[in-house]
């Protein structure tokens, strides 16, 4: 019996981050269903933002709330649940003990908690690259376009298809 072959070198060395894909944020089927076919080739870690007004004000500061029990709509190897725009401190230890090098990162709110969580991977030194293709914005920006400017501006790594992806995973 011939023993298993090691990861390819991109699976040891780069994960997904898919960020509050869950129902209070409306992400798109097609969207939803796309991302779930990435979780096959990258490790994958999803959050999802829980409703704790003592923890993050969001109904007193801004009269929104997301639900208090959802649930991510994509399996994940690692689930977070977070109360605000960061992911929890212990997402960027989980990559950092996987040797992760680079965190492809796509899902909901790409203005804001795609954009948080890129300024957590940026420090830690993580190279977050946004996949524009498969984030939807806030209100505010539905397509993407005002996370991905942001993202580009601060990070300089947004993919736009998933040939980009393939050219480089």
């Amino acid at each position: 019996m011939s023993e298993p072959l090691p990861p390819r070198p991109s699976a040891r060395k780069h994960a997904l981050l898919v960020v509050d894909v869950q129902p209070s944020f409306a992400v798109p089927a097609p969207m939803v269903a796309a991302i779930r076919m990435l979780t096959r080739k990258f490790h994958t870690v999803a959050t999802v933002e829980r409703h704790d007004e003592a923890v993050t004000p969001f109904e007193g500061q801004l009269g929104w709330k997301p639900a208090e029990s959802d649930d991510s709509l994509v399996d994940a190897d690692r689930l977070f649940i977070k109360h605000g725009y960061l992911p929890p401190v212990a997402l960027i230890d989980h990559f950092q003990s996987l040797a992760i090098e680079r965190v492809f990162v796509c899902g909901g709110q790409a203005d804001t908690c795609c954009l948080a969580a890129g300024f957590m991977l940026f420090d830690a030194g993580l190279h977050p690259t946004l996949l524009k293709w498969l984030s939807v914005g806030s209100s505010l920006d539905r397509s993407a376009g005002l996370g991905a400017d942001l993202w580009q501006h601060h990070f300089g790594n947004v993919l736009y298809s998933q040939s980009d992806l393939d050219r480089i995973a």
